[in-house]
């Protein structure tokens, strides 16, 4: 169980890391939806480096448990505000995206928890 907790934790901080590195380099297949969601541009680097702390916090989380925990709380409430912001902005079919990079943290978190 321990091994699979791993190799789950490492995928994911990798997915929300390259979530991350894709703002912060302003990737236009992640600046237009913010655009179209009235996401204000001052904040695109904090989000971005919200997102990479998160990963750093996973990883972190495989030899100090509580950060871990913690990090996946963040990320969680992160992504899920992603989906209350696509929601607000009636872009529905959008709302998958954020559910991408969730589901992997939860995986996570719960495999962290069982090992």
């Amino acid at each position: 169980m321990y091994t699979a907790y791993v190799i789950v934790t490492v995928l994911a901080a990798a997915w929300v890391g390259f979530s991350a590195f894709s703002l912060l380099r302003r990737a236009e297949f992640v600046v237009t939806p913010l655009v179209e969601y009235g996401v204000p541009e001052s904040w695109w680097t904090w989000l971005g480096l919200a997102k990479a702390a998160g990963a750093i916090g996973l990883i972190v989380g495989l030899w100090l448990p509580v950060i871990g925990i913690l990090a996946a709380i963040g990320v969680v409430l992160y992504f899920a505000g992603a989906v209350v912001t696509i929601i607000r902005a009636r872009s529905y079919a959008h709302i998958p995206f954020p559910l991408l990079y969730m589901i992997p943290v939860i995986a996570a978190a719960g495999l962290g928890l069982a090992a």
